[in-house]
């Protein structure tokens, strides 16, 4: 290795990378190695048909998160209003277009 050179992985692409601090430039770049191909083809079909029970779960979770998501608005709204009528003389900030 040449002096000065220091190595930094890609956080995008995961590649090994050797910089000069000198330059600031990349010197070399060394992909990862990927993944083999599949195979096994009833591997894969099992691998994507656990996927999809996956996906509808996570789907489900969020509908369901959806559905409450109103109700979760209008408790927070209640206690900021209950905050407010309890603290009258507290007034909003100022905007900048306030202060012109």
């Amino acid at each position: 290795m040449a002096k000065g050179l220091f190595d930094v992985e890609c956080p995008c692409c995961q590649a090994a990378l050797k910089i000069d601090p000198e330059t600031r430039a990349v010197i070399t770049h060394k992909a990862p190695e990927k993944p083999p191909p599949i195979e096994d083809l009833a591997a894969a079909v099992a691998k994507l048909k656990g996927e999809a029970g996956r996906r509808d779960e996570v789907f489900r979770k969020q509908v369901e998160a959806e559905k409450s998501r109103g109700a979760v608005l209008n408790s927070k709204f209640d206690e900021l209003l209950r905050q407010a009528k309890e603290n009258p003389d507290v007034t909003p900030p100022k905007r900048d277009i306030d202060l012109d």
